[in-house]
């Protein structure tokens, strides 16, 4: 039994699904509305014939696609639950996660899922109503959780979360997870950091331990994860850099990657534009102060490792 589903896979039932396969389609569902052959094999503990007819079955159910992704090599057709009244017993009716979704968020998505199923036993809060609530029932206004605002014609719409990234909280800690899909620089993670910091600050001064997990496929990808979280938990590390020197440093991030040299040579060329950004890094330590997180860490995934943008 997975606790954090909260026995909404026994909604299932009407659907045929029973026991560990309905346990499956939920994390699914709940977690990133897609998966791999890999994934299911993985928590099925299932042979690769076993997870075939599964999905041919979810394909003839009219509840499932699996498709190749365009621009993407190494991981095989993904397989995505779009049925919404699958969503709909679940209780998750309107999550996004049943619809398609652009490489990116597809590849965190999956990212996503991969650390949830090594990790079923954390208390997950998977939808977006269950995240504000709980921090909420801590005393946490709504105006320090990270949001996203849509404005439309008739009304405007206020997101919670986002990103759709996992969260898991109990009595002692609050864990945060961070899917990099294959970003180019750090620019992406630090900015989903800005957006948690007046969260993060308020866990803390409740007593919760604050936790980030940066999930990334490369080596490349989990050093640069590695160095900037842990640098969160460091007395006026990285993670409490003022919003300016951040964004010159991923400027200068950027510009190296890229071999931009019309904005190295602003720094005074590659040399001097790498003495500033270790200046700056060096400056964010000197002010002293409390790191933002009491521990960050990266996980590399293995299902997902060979992944690559064609």
């Amino acid at each position: 039994m997975i606790a954090h589903l909260k026995g909404r896979e026994k909604a299932l039932e009407a659907f045929g699904w029973t026991g560990r396969k309905a346990e499956w389609i939920a994390l699914v569902c709940l977690h990133s509305g897609v998966f791999t052959r890999a994934q299911w094999a993985r928590f099925m503990d299932a042979h690769p014939e076993q997870v075939r007819r599964g999905v041919h079955g979810l394909i003839a159910e009219r509840v499932a696609s699996e498709e190749t992704e365009p621009g993407v090599a190494g991981m095989g057709r993904v397989g995505r639950i779009f049925a919404r009244p699958v969503y709909r017993a679940l209780g998750a009716e309107h999550i996004r996660h049943r619809r398609g979704a652009s490489t990116e968020v597809l590849l965190r998505r999956l990212l996503s899922l991969d650390y949830v199923i090594e990790h079923t036993d954390l208390p997950w809060l998977p939808t977006e109503q269950e995240k504000v609530s709980a921090f909420e029932a801590l005393g946490i206004e709504r105006s320090l959780l990270p949001v996203r605002v849509y404005r439309g014609a008739a009304r405007t719409t206020r997101r919670y979360f986002p990103v759709k990234l996992p969260v898991a909280l109990d009595s002692a800690r609050a864990l945060f997870v961070y899917a990099d899909p294959g970003h180019d620089t750090s620019t992406a993670l630090r900015s989903w950091g800005s957006a948690h910091r007046g969260l993060w600050r308020a866990l803390r001064g409740l007593g919760r331990s604050v936790e980030v997990v940066a999930v990334a496929r490369t080596a490349r990808e989990l050093e640069r994860a590695r160095r900037v979280t842990r640098g969160w938990s460091e007395p006026g590390g990285p993670g409490e850099s003022e919003v300016g020197a951040a964004e010159e440093l991923a400027r200068i991030e950027r510009a190296i990657l890229k071999g931009a040299v019309h904005i190295l040579e602003e720094f005074g060329g590659l040399q001097a534009a790498l003495k500033r950004s270790v200046a700056l890094e060096e400056q964010a330590r000197r002010r002293g102060g409390r790191g933002s997180i009491d521990r960050g860490a990266a996980w590399r995934t293995e299902r997902l490792a060979r992944v690559r943008y064609r």
